[in-house]
């Protein structure tokens, strides 16, 4: 069984009380009069933004606890940064965006609810422009914008609660596990009617992410053009005819028809023609990303030509920066070192060629060499966080630990941190002796694994920490009584007397 299977009797529950909710709305008695309440968009009735944020979330973190995805701190800088730019024209100003991408070179992208998008690895290797990865990116975010979910569940109201739930949940499960067959499970599940509501709406859904992306991506200042482009190379490597793949075109997370084409290729007439010249954060992302698919114990020799051959301009900086990326991989660190310091002196604006030097250098065992390189690196970029966190283990290895926490908490009061990076912080604090603020960061960690008791118990035992001040005592017990609070009614009188709690309650509102 796949991972991302063991999510489907959690979702089913949240789908199913969902549905619940709106069925219960449903019956409530009308409201007489003309004194209407502002009561939002239709599909709130279904599942309220805050619902839908729980959905997401919770699917992430099953994802994440099974180790699909990607945690590189410069691709993933990357994606948020392209993806943020393109959630920024987008028509939804309250909503903030996650984007993240899933270690599987299969090429499909998805969007969950509450604004988390994924993107699979393989789908950035098989782009060949910048704009064709935003095309997707925004088709994605379109998804999330116009509510797709939610109308989904909306437009399948009025059939039973189990099936309407049970669709639904395989329907997504199929998205995220890339199979027609997960889908077609749950499509089995239903009544023949519904199949077919449900087939018609994800078409008109897709139609709808590509007109509104499109926009999207012509707002940003990509060529908008590139959807269909990038259909069309879709469509190449999928073949397929006859029957099967027909209804798999119905099936399937982003059915590619020349209809459908036609129709991006026609909206994109509506919007002047660019020419946007791919980044550098785009080459060095995907060169990252193919040094990470080299099968393991295979000669960088073999894979990227000797540096004489490479020679000095654009399109080799990139290569040789993989080059070096593939030697460090290879624990061959000494021979890239030469090739990042040149990347570095010639490129200085470039924070990939940085970060890969003071990798090179601390995988070198030159761990003042990466020290200073990662510190005149920060210099420069200032609470970056891929040059911080470099940076912080760095420090760590030097047996800096005290520093190492004061840059990583310089950083995350600024910038939110991942789950692993508050890891890393209670490490650091926990090493320079710290213990009582290594115990309030791991009972963060435990928050963000959705271990509410364990991070009480957490924050007690940092309460419990000699000679703490009167401000983290303050702080530590106001943490509490907020985590209290999500909590069963039950538990809240255990926590005020502090008795022990049984292990393993989740926020109930997750």
């Amino acid at each position: 069984m796949k991972p991302i299977a063991r999510l489907l009797p959690s979702l089913l529950l949240l789908l199913t009380t969902a549905l619940t909710v709106a069925g219960s709305a449903a019956a409530a008695t009308p409201i007489s009069g003309g004194d209407l309440p502002d009561i939002g968009t239709p599909a709130d009735v279904i599942m309220t933004p805050r619902e839908e944020y729980e959905i997401g979330s919770m699917i992430v973190k099953g994802l994440r606890d099974s180790g699909e995805i990607l945690d590189d701190l410069e691709v993933s800088e990357y994606i948020q940064a392209v993806g943020s730019s393109l959630a920024a024209r987008a028509r939804e100003g309250t909503l903030k965006f996650t984007f993240f991408v899933v270690k599987d070179p299969s090429i499909n992208a998805f969007a969950l609810p509450g604004g988390f998008v994924g993107v699979n690895s393989g789908l950035i290797l098989a782009t060949s422009s910048e704009s064709e990865l935003a095309g997707v990116l925004a088709h994605e975010i379109s998804h999330v914008t116009q509510r797709h979910m939610a109308r989904k569940m909306q437009a399948a109201s009025r059939a039973s609660l189990t099936s309407t739930a049970a669709m639904l949940a395989s329907i997504l499960l199929g998205a995220l596990s890339h199979s027609s067959d997960v889908g077609m499970a749950g499509v089995m599940a239903g009544t023949s009617a519904m199949q077919q509501q449900q087939l018609n709406y994800s078409r008109e859904n897709e139609f709808e992410a590509d007109r509104v992306g499109i926009s999207v991506l012509a707002a940003a200042g990509y060529d908008p053009y590139a959807m269909s482009a990038f259909f069309e190379t879709l469509s190449r490597r999928t073949g397929g005819s006859g029957q099967n793949a027909k209804i798999l075109e119905f099936l399937q997370t982003h059915p590619v028809t020349t209809a459908r084409v036609a129709e991006a290729k026609s909206r994109a007439t509506d919007y002047p023609i660019v020419r946007p010249i791919d980044t550098n954060g785009y080459r060095l992302a995907r060169e990252r990303l193919k040094v990470m698919a080299l099968p393991t114990g295979i000669n960088p020799h073999d894979v990227y030509p000797a540096v004489a051959d490479l020679g000095t301009d654009t399109v080799a900086d990139f290569r040789l920066y993989g080059r070096s990326l593939a030697l460090i991989q290879a624990n061959l660190p000494n021979e890239a070192i030469p090739s990042l310091r040149d990347l570095v002196a010639r490129h200085a604006d470039t924070i990939e060629y940085h970060t890969a030097l003071g990798q090179a250098l601390l995988a070198a065992d030159d761990i003042e060499g990466s020290k200073q390189a990662l510190a005149h690196a920060k210099d420069l970029f200032p609470r970056n966080v891929p040059v911080t966190v470099r940076y912080a283990e760095t420090l760590m290895r030097a047996g800096d630990a005290r520093q190492a926490h004061y840059v990583l908490l310089d950083l995350f009061n600024v910038t939110p941190p991942t789950q692993d990076q508050v890891r890393l912080i209670a490490l650091a604090a926990n090493a320079a002796g710290e213990t009582a603020e290594a115990d309030y960061y791991m009972a963060e960690y435990h928050v963000m694994s959705g271990d509410l008791t364990l991070a009480i118990m957490q924050l007690r035992q940092a309460l419990a920490t000699p000679q703490i001040t009167p401000v983290q005592r303050a702080r530590f017990k106001a943490r509490i009584e907020e985590l209290k609070e999500f909590l069963p009614i039950r538990l809240q009188g255990a926590v005020d007397r502090g008795e022990p709690l049984p292990s393993k309650v989740p926020d109930e509102r997750r």
